[in-house]
């Protein structure tokens, strides 16, 4: 066994950016042709290294290059990869029973992670939380608990919306590729409204929340009809989107709009929830209380895990049977949950993703002074976003995108993609990521934007 096979992750990996071969190395390039002989060419990662161990702000790939982490695995390790309290708590459970599936003989971890949840989610209303394994999985049952309560079957989403993969969520994602292009027919009932995106929205920022407000009530009263929507369905902040930051104003428009028609709102807060935005939720920024939320990604650290949470009354809604899933609230995976709920607790980490969005927002505004390829910075808490473009446009520039994340994936620094138009740099670090490496992290950015 090689060092770097030995190498146990978690904060007590050694906190360095490090690269000591070419990038991918000669063991990872030997992984990739074995990829290629075994596994679909659909299946598509965005760095071509592979992983050995990872913790605190790094990962290690199996040569021995050692990466800082500005991707969290697309949020899902906000606690940090092998964050102790999650990895002692799954692995005592591991030793007690590892699955007898809650539909057939349940167990307490299961109800601790609902009642945790049901605690932690906006309002004081009575709440019922179920669990699931995916964020697809946790979006498709809060579409039928939504129609269950309601007896409506229409569905309206947003502009630059991603819920998921499976039909219905594929459905309700907007942007074709990669996500539905050759996959269709897809579900009926899904309406599509426009999102009050203030970077692009036509007539200015200033008009965006008014103006996109108004097309949404057109098309849901008009259009669609409003007794015949179940519910409408939003990202705080719009993930796979671009990071995009709602108008001031218009979610709670959107709520009170919502309200007012007896429709169901249901927040996707998959990505944006437990912690990422300087609170446990990104609707606790806007003040807007859902019917319905659905968290998964950094909700168990990286084990399979997602719920959704809901008005009593709504969740009640379901015949008995009607919702379920084998795996569904894995008990391994439950006790991870309440790992990572421990974690954010007693580590401070709403503090800490403010204060690692603060310093992200000022780097990039100050590299913004030096270059006019960056059009939008936006986000919140440990979840920013640069948005570039075309100099002196706003036509989204992909290639600069591309050339920055290979500049910093060769010097050693993992970042991310995202946009309805593939030009936005998002940036998702682990809250247990040190001021150290993440200045370090944003010197090598600054090189690779000065490189353009």
């Amino acid at each position: 066994m090689t060092a770097v096979q030995t190498l146990a992750g978690g904060p007590q990996l050694e906190q360095v950016r490090r690269v000591v071969t070419e990038v991918p190395g000669p063991r990872s390039r030997e992984l990739a042709a074995r990829r290629n002989a075994a596994l679909p060419a659909g299946l598509a990662s965005a760095a071509p290294v592979y992983t050995a161990a990872a913790g605190g702000g790094v990962l290690v790939d199996v040569d021995g290059n050692s990466f800082i982490d500005l991707g969290s695995g697309i949020a899902v390790t906000t606690v940090g990869n092998a964050a102790p309290r999650v990895v002692e708590r799954a692995s005592r459970q591991l030793e007690k029973f590892t699955h007898t599936c809650f539909l057939a003989t349940p167990y307490e971890p299961y109800i601790e992670v609902a009642e945790a949840l049901n605690r932690l989610t906006p309002g004081t209303h009575e709440k019922r939380t179920a669990l699931f394994n995916t964020g697809s999985e946790a979006l498709e049952n809060a579409v039928k608990y939504a129609r269950a309560a309601t007896g409506r079957p229409a569905v309206v989403t947003f502009d630059h919306a991603f819920h998921g993969r499976t039909l219905l969520t594929m459905s309700m994602t907007a942007k074709n590729q990669p996500y539905k292009a050759t996959f269709g027919p897809f579900a009926p009932e899904v309406y599509r409204a426009p999102m009050a995106y203030p970077y692009r929205w036509p007539s200015g920022a200033e008009h965006a929340a008014d103006e996109a407000f108004t097309q949404f009530e057109l098309l849901v009263d008009a259009q669609i009809g409003a007794d015949n929507v179940a519910c409408v369905v939003v990202e705080p902040i719009q993930g796979e989107g671009g990071f995009i930051v709602p108008a001031d104003g218009f979610l709670r428009k959107t709520a009170d709009f919502c309200r007012d028609r007896g429709i169901l709102l249901v927040a996707d807060e998959v990505q944006t929830g437990i912690a990422r935005t300087g609170a446990w939720f990104a609707c606790d920024h806007e003040g807007i209380v859902p019917d319905l939320i659905t968290t998964a990604k950094g909700l168990a650290g990286g084990m399979p895990l997602a719920a959704v949470t809901g008005r009593a009354d709504v969740m009640d809604a379901a015949h008995a049977g009607g919702i379920g899933g084998t795996y569904s609230g894995n008990p391994a995976a439950c006790e991870a949950a309440l790992g990572v709920f421990e974690t954010i607790e007693a580590e401070g980490l709403l503090i800490r993703a403010q204060e690692i969005g603060d310093f992200m927002m000022r780097e990039l505004r100050d590299i913004a002074g030096g270059t006019s390829v960056i059009g939008d910075i936006r986000g919140r808490g440990a979840m920013i976003a640069a948005e570039l473009v075309v100099p002196g446009s706003r036509t989204p520039n992909r290639e600069a995108v591309a050339a920055i994340t290979r500049h910093c994936l060769m010097n050693g620094v993992l970042t991310l993609t995202a946009g309805t138009y593939g030009n936005v740099l998002r940036f998702l670090p682990p809250l247990s990521i040190s001021d150290a490496l993440l200045a370090e992290a944003f010197g090598v950015i600054r090189e690779a934007f000065a490189a353009l």
